[in-house]
């Protein structure tokens, strides 16, 4: 099962709206088929390990980290493929809340005469698909935060500067957690000042672009900015207000753009997040990365939207006070002290690793946070 658990992985932001789903198949001791959703959705996980497992998988267990489903989409059912391969045990992680499989893929196995045992790493197949299970449930994604910071808690040496403040290595794993993720969101704000392109750049891996989303109430972006130069490596969705310009919109739509007019605004008179979580729960957007800047940031936490907080520490100092002209990772000054202690309220540290000369903390929500 930890190996269908590690295949599952791979699907972490190029398979939504589905699951990311992995299936080893086993006959007598041996690995006979491997298989993990695939880009877009499908083939799903059982279908392709039956493929490479062929007649092997007569007799066979099969491994699989989500329920089999129960239902015709654009496929069959894996339950009725695992029921024709005559596999003769499964082993799964955990049940689809689908209400379309729910239950039902286990009941069709069993019925077919296939042994099933249920709840093996139950837990760590759900924190994989924390975002597909939260898309149904609360049909909104989970939001996880990145921050490169100084070791005062710092992200710029002040307003409007650019500043490189992470070694490769940390930066490399940024890319990496892009890549696992359904989109990376950022503010208008941060475009400016860095002019960023927020692509996956890691060798190999250039197509795992996540969707980029910006938002921009008054569509300021520059059309030279450089995201409008790599709209070949997936989508820009531009969340904006009412009032924007709508010759300005026009010219972005003819670029290929998706702007999208947000219904509701905050007390500032921005796009409110909630209404925006909607929106991108409703298109089946599950997970949600936000590289932005102290603001944003901010926002996010107050709205108590964010589950995961992936923080990169360098050793450099840039000027802990804000009257320095150093920009801290969150507009309140406490909050970002608390990240450095390791104590932030509601949120618990469950990794702690080094990246060359920088340090990376992951800090998650609590169960009852």
């Amino acid at each position: 099962m930890r190996g269908a658990l590690a295949l599952a992985k791979r699907g972490l932001g190029n398979v939504w709206p589905n699951p990311a789903v992995g299936c080893v198949i086993v006959n007598n001791g041996h690995v006979v088929g491997r298989g993990w959703t695939q880009p877009g959705g499908r083939p799903h996980a059982e279908s392709e390990a039956l493929k490479r497992a062929g007649s092997a998988a007569r007799g066979a267990t099969a491994y699989v980290t989500l329920e089999p489903c129960a239902h015709f989409g654009k496929t069959p059912p894996c339950a009725d493929a695992l029921l024709s391969a005559g596999i003769k045990r499964a082993v799964i992680a955990a049940i689809d809340p689908d209400p379309r499989t729910a239950g039902q893929g286990i009941q069709k196995l069993k019925e077919g005469g296939i042994d099933v045992s249920e709840g093996v790493l139950e837990n760590d197949a759900k924190k994989i698909n924390a975002g597909f299970f939260n898309l149904i449930k609360n049909n909104k994604p989970i939001f996880a935060l990145k921050v490169a910071a100084s070791s005062d808690g710092c992200i710029a040496a002040g307003p409007g500067k650019k500043t490189d403040i992470t070694g490769s290595i940390a930066k490399n794993m940024g890319h990496m957690l892009r890549a696992s993720h359904d989109m990376v969101l950022f503010g208008i704000g941060t475009l400016l000042v860095d002019d960023p392109q927020y692509t996956c750049r890691l060798p190999g891996m250039e197509n795992q672009t996540p969707i980029r989303a910006l938002l921009d109430s008054n569509l300021r972006i520059p059309l030279d900015a450089r995201i409008l130069q790599t709209l070949d490596k997936n989508e820009l969705w531009i969340f904006c207000s009412p009032n924007a310009d709508m010759k300005k919109q026009s010219e972005l739509e003819d670029l290929g753009v998706k702007v999208i007019t947000v219904e509701k605004l905050d007390a500032n008179a921005r796009p409110d997040l909630g209404w925006i979580a909607s929106y991108l729960g409703k298109n089946g957007i599950s997970r949600v990365l936000v590289e932005a800047g102290s603001n944003l940031n901010q926002a996010f936490m107050d709205a108590k939207m964010v589950d995961c907080i992936h923080w990169f520490a360098s050793p450099i100092k840039i000027g802990q006070e804000q009257e320095d002209g150093a920009i801290l990772a969150f507009s309140e000054s406490a909050l970002a002290k608390d990240v450095l202690n390791g104590n932030i309220q509601g949120f618990q540290m469950t990794d702690r690793r080094t990246c060359g000369e920088d340090a990376y903390m992951v800090f998650e929500k609590n169960k009852k946070g």
